[in-house]
């Protein structure tokens, strides 16, 4: 008889009963030991008010119970230390203005733009398969391990890859290549330049990224030529960074928006497929064909107070690591000729240890700039009871559920975001917007992030003062963060790349 066929026969009510019993207490605990952690948490939190209530209520009864004579007695003392009143306001008020003067200005962004492309350019699996057949580069076996990686990777039937692969042989040539960078920056920059007013003239600051296309003239003065941007602008093109490059960006833009006042930036971030599209038969080489898609993204940033009224997000951390310095981090994604000659990216098969590693250290000085005080006093304690007493017992890793209300991890791959989601303990809800991005758009590299935070502003859960944290990696190996706070009740931007089918989502996956 098999195992299914067998039913063990229902417990009597007598039975049930007393289990119910026995898991009762267990609820209870589970209640009042969740109720214990709430009630910590706003203890440390509010430690300070908490503290200053009592004091405000002393000094109010005090005075209170003050009468003419101590009023006129504590008047004369006034009059007979007046130069030291105004030595004190003077400082006061120096002080204050230097410190106003000179502390970093905010810096806010406006809108941002990303490029969804057109239909014909769907990659179905189908499709996919059938073009890397008929090309002939590919045998079997890595046909059928291309196979395996498509159902696995979490990637839909919508993704986009470029013109060229549509042609059968590909031509992955420089013109073709220039045109994917133009139809992907252009289309995102027409779409933010309509949708912000900003005239491409009022842009002092550009910085572009993509890593593996770098040509000369550069990308960033294509966007010049193109917009007719002003002859003093600081341009910047990043190559070569991967794909958190799009939070160097971000910080590159801050730094100079901190400098040149009463200005705008522009952030490119994409990637170019054309010409990196692997045609051998290197298993490690052939997970990028997989994985890779079309995309980018435009992000406006302004230093201006008065964009602060119609501005999304307010930029306040941005936290970079770089691991360069092992070799092992450093050679992880690599950029190689195969034993034919064939270019390619290697994909090591350490990665998922080597980012959980880089992740680490980039919490660990983000940690105490975002976390709550109750948070950061139990990692501590944890930290010394491990030095000091006993070094086997179980780190404390902290609730960054508490420091933050939406997550955007860069769509590195399923097995990436299942590791993050595991080891921050976090929620489905807050890893959706990632796998919901990698199944629409596939990993889109360094605007990535940018597409997921579309998709938190188009389900309509970005609220006035939410906290929004953007991780992303990449070779080198650099792991960074970028934390953001909402400006107001975010909705979002025309022509989002999830305006039509954003009702779909999110879609049921299986690996």
């Amino acid at each position: 008889m098999c195992n299914k066929d067998f039913q063990s026969p229902p417990s009597p009510p007598s039975v049930q009963m007393k289990q119910a019993r026995i898991m009762l207490p267990d609820f209870l605990q589970n209640i009042k030991l969740k109720y214990v952690k709430l009630g910590y948490h706003y203890l440390l939190s509010h430690l300070l008010s908490l503290f200053s209530l009592p004091l405000i209520a002393i000094i109010f009864v005090q005075g209170s119970q003050m009468n003419y004579q101590d009023i006129h007695y504590l008047y004369l003392n006034l009059q007979h230390n007046l130069a030291t009143i105004f030595i004190l306001s003077v400082i006061l008020i120096f002080g204050s203005t230097f410190y106003i003067m000179t502390r970093p200005g905010s810096v806010y962004l406006v809108d941002y733009s990303c490029y969804r492309g057109p239909d014909h350019l769907k990659a179905t699996y189908y499709k996919f398969m059938e073009h890397s057949r008929l090309t002939g580069d590919f045998d079997e076996t890595s046909l059928e391990f291309q196979r395996k990686m498509l159902r696995r990777s979490g990637l839909g039937e919508e993704t986009y890859v470029p013109e060229t692969m549509n042609c059968i042989p590909p031509k992955p040539s420089m013109a073709a290549a220039r045109e994917e960078a133009e139809t992907v920056m252009f289309g995102a920059l027409d779409n933010l330049f309509k949708n912000t007013n900003v005239k491409p003239k009022d842009i002092g600051i550009l910085v572009v990224n993509c890593s593996l296309f770098n040509p000369t003239p550069s990308l960033s003065a294509m966007i010049v030529n193109k917009y007719k941007l002003r002859g003093n602008i600081r341009s910047f093109n990043l190559g070569g960074m991967g794909c958190s490059a799009g939070v160097i960006a971000i910080d590159l833009a801050k730094d100079m928006l901190q400098v040149h006042r009463n200005t705008y930036a522009i952030v490119v971030s994409t990637e170019n497929i054309t010409q990196n599209w692997y045609f051998g038969d290197k298993k490690s080489m052939l997970i990028p064909n997989c994985l890779f898609r079309v995309g980018g993204v435009a992000i406006l940033l302004s230093n201006k107070t008065v964009d602060k009224r119609r501005a999304k997000y307010k930029l306040v951390h941005v936290v970079r690591t770089h691991n360069g310095a092992d070799d092992k981090a450093f050679k992880c994604i690599y950029q190689e000729e195969d034993d034919k000659g064939k270019t390619g990216v290697s994909l090591s098969k350490h990665l998922i240890e080597i980012a959980g590693n880089a992740v680490k250290t980039n919490i660990t000085t983000l940690g105490p700039l975002v976390l709550p005080i109750s948070e950061q006093f139990l990692f501590f304690m944890t930290l010394v009871g491990r030095k000091l007493f006993n070094a086997k017992m179980k780190p404390y890793i902290p609730n960054f559920k508490l420091a933050f209300e939406h997550f955007c991890i860069h769509t590195g791959g399923r097995a990436v975001i299942d590791e993050l989601e595991k080891n921050l303990q976090l929620l489905p809800i807050h890893v959706e917007a990632s796998r919901m991005t990698l199944h629409r758009f596939g990993n889109t590299s360094s605007s990535s992030i940018w597409y997921e935070l579309a998709y938190i502003e188009a389900k309509g859960r970005i609220q006035r003062g939410h906290r929004i944290w953007q991780i992303a990696f990449g070779s080198g190996f650099k792991c960074n963060s970028a934390v953001w706070q909402a400006l107001r009740n975010v909705r979002p931007s025309p022509n989002s790349p999830w305006e039509d089918c954003i009702h779909r989502y999110p879609v049921k996956l299986a690996y």
